[in-house]
């Protein structure tokens, strides 16, 4: 009885192979599934490979980090020191440095010197005056020329740290208060927001990370932070304790440019001279002009692409002027020798631009002339940054010695941004809107030469850019009498207000005005077509000079001498005295 009892303990020990199968089994998927939860939720320890990161493919690339984004171009690395093009340096830094491509020249500009360094050399010069450096400041390698950051922070509101394995460069450009964090305990900086993303570079406890702006759908639980060491990614929160702020301020002291600028309200008008003799007119001219504070007499021609003038001045008209109160401004232009003059080729060279400023003073200073004033025209897009090197290198000419620098500009467009006019506003004495060709001789359609809104919108674009107190709003004197021919060809001619008004009483035209256009439309017919004019006259030219004063700017001017009806001077007067 005793071992039939023992025998059925055992059988009841016993476990069922099916429940140990179903354990195996489920031991199995458990452990399955804890390496996949693993796998997917621990975080990656693989570590991005660098010069991928910073896309560095040959030896002395440079990675560059502006600020908080890393840029596209590369510098590159010289002599153990960082270069960077000299359009990095023009898009991103300071785009008073100028390169002449032509003549292997690096040039900047303060408001008193003119500042150039050669390809190759370890020295710069200030007005001929040689300053050695221990390193090439500019450097050309594959067509691309390079610059020393060193240089470049002489004369620009920056900070950089150079470090190397791999080669990067991180650069300081904007100053004030920065949102930061620190790190609480040890962690990793990732590409991406998420534990699976390679990792960048590790932060240890106490270090400081810049925190960048993810607009308006931030990553949750992960921050967008730059390292101190120039690594641009991600870092989750648990790791780091509360943002806070700090002030940064740059060390360099901006230039200040000085300007001449008159404490009253300046009346000009440009005075149309062709040759010396007709600058004998001006007695008569000046006599008709009740209260001209100013005149420009179209005196100086580029006539060559060596930047040589043809003058047409003449001291008895400077003399002439200055008896009766009136500063002379002496106008140079590019568009009479036509096709002739490349502008292009003249601006963007440094020997042929220095040509053109060196001849314009040395007028300026022979026939003691008050101002100079420069209307280039049809300016290319290829020659808008050789063109305010121009107005720069001039500007210290003309502050050298006393003389009123004023630059001739468009109505502000898309097509004409060339002009620069805030660097204009800047380091020019006076900016001169030419508010007028709103309609002109090669218009598809007829009408107003000069509309109300048209110079409206003439004004407030251009004061968005340059202060009011520098700003001169120039009117035209003249109209155009549009014309379509029986085959419905469009043409017009330019009158004065005296011929145009005629015109109109010839036709029995009693002209109406108009609202939208502030000015009286007239409009006739005869055998050849038809015919029309929006005319400037007194009540045309009072709403415009209104503008003047309604946007407290500088003066009004006017093209051209000799256009006017004599009623025109007492309207203007009503506004600048």
């Amino acid at each position: 009885m005793a071992t039939s009892k023992k025998r059925r303990r055992r059988r009841r020990s016993r476990i069922n192979p099916i429940v140990i199968g179903i354990l195996v089994i489920f031991l199995a998927l458990a452990a399955v599934v804890s390496v996949f939860l693993i796998k997917r939720y621990s975080p990656s320890k693989e570590m991005m490979d660098k010069e991928m990161y910073f896309q560095l493919e040959e030896e002395n690339d440079l990675a560059i980090i502006m600020q908080n984004t890393r840029l596209e171009e590369l510098g590159i690395v010289l002599d153990g020191r960082p270069y960077v093009s000299t359009e990095v340096v023009k898009d991103y830094l300071n785009a008073r440095f100028y390169w002449d491509s032509a003549e292997n020249l690096y040039i900047y500009t303060t408001p008193t010197e003119m500042i150039t360094a050669h390809v190759g050399e370890n020295q710069y010069y200030i007005d001929k005056q040689a300053n050695a450096t221990d390193y090439q400041i500019v450097k050309v390698e594959d067509g691309i020329a390079y610059v020393a950051l060193e240089y470049v922070q002489k004369y620009t509101a920056m900070d950089y740290k150079y470090m190397e394995e791999p080669n990067r460069v991180h650069i300081t450009n904007e100053y004030g208060d920065m949102k930061v964090v620190e790190a609480k305990k040890k962690g990793d900086v990732r590409y991406r927001a998420g534990v699976k993303s390679p990792i960048l570079t590790k932060v240890n406890k106490g270090d400081l990370m810049y925190v960048l702006d993810e607009g308006e759908n931030p990553i949750e639980k992960w921050t967008r932070v730059r390292t101190e060491d120039g690594y641009i990614g991600y870092i989750t929160d648990k790791k780091l304790r509360e943002e806070s702020s700090i002030t940064t301020t740059a060390d360099f002291v901006e230039p200040v440019y000085s300007n001449l600028t008159k404490d009253y309200t300046i009346n000009l008008s440009w005075h149309q001279v062709t040759n010396k003799e007709a600058n004998n007119q001006v007695l008569e001219k000046l006599a008709d002009a009740k209260g001209l504070t100013t005149i420009s007499p179209t005196w100086f021609f580029i006539r060559d692409n060596e930047g040589n003038i043809q003058s047409i001045a003449t001291q008895s008209y400077v003399d002439y002027c200055h008896q009766n109160g009136v500063e002379v401004w002496g106008l140079v232009e590019n568009m009479t020798y036509g096709n002739d003059i490349d502008i292009t080729s003249i601006l963007n060279k440094t020997s042929s631009r220095q040509n053109l400023a060196t001849q314009l003073i040395a007028q300026a200073i022979q026939f003691d002339l008050d101002g100079i004033n420069v209307d280039i025209e049809a300016l290319p897009a290829a020659a808008g940054e050789g063109f305010i090197e121009f107005i720069r290198e001039l500007s210290i000419m003309c502050r050298r010695n006393n003389i009123i620098l004023s630059v001739d500009n468009y109505v502000p467009m898309a097509y004409n941004q060339n002009y620069n006019r805030k660097e204009q506003g800047i380091v020019a004495d006076y900016v001169i809107i030419m508010g007028y060709d709103e309609h002109y001789a090669g218009s598809e359609e007829a009408g107003s030469v000069a509309s109300i809104g048209y110079v409206r919108n003439g004004i407030e674009k251009t004061l968005e850019e340059v202060p009011a107190e520098k700003v001169i709003n120039a009117v035209p004197f003249y109209t155009r009498l549009w014309h379509i021919d029986n085959n419905d060809n469009l043409t017009s001619s330019a009158l004065g207000m005296n011929a145009a008004a005629k015109t109109l009483k010839n036709h029995n035209i009693t002209p109406e005005w108009d609202e939208e256009t502030a000015q009286y439309y007239g409009e006739f017919n005869t055998a050849d077509g038809f015919y029309q004019v929006w005319l400037e006259e007194e009540t045309s030219i009072e709403e415009k000079a209104k503008l003047m004063k309604e946007y407290s700017l500088a003066g009004i001017a006017s093209w051209r001498l000799g256009y006017e009806k004599d009623e025109i001077w007492d309207v203007i007067l009503k506004y600048v005295n």
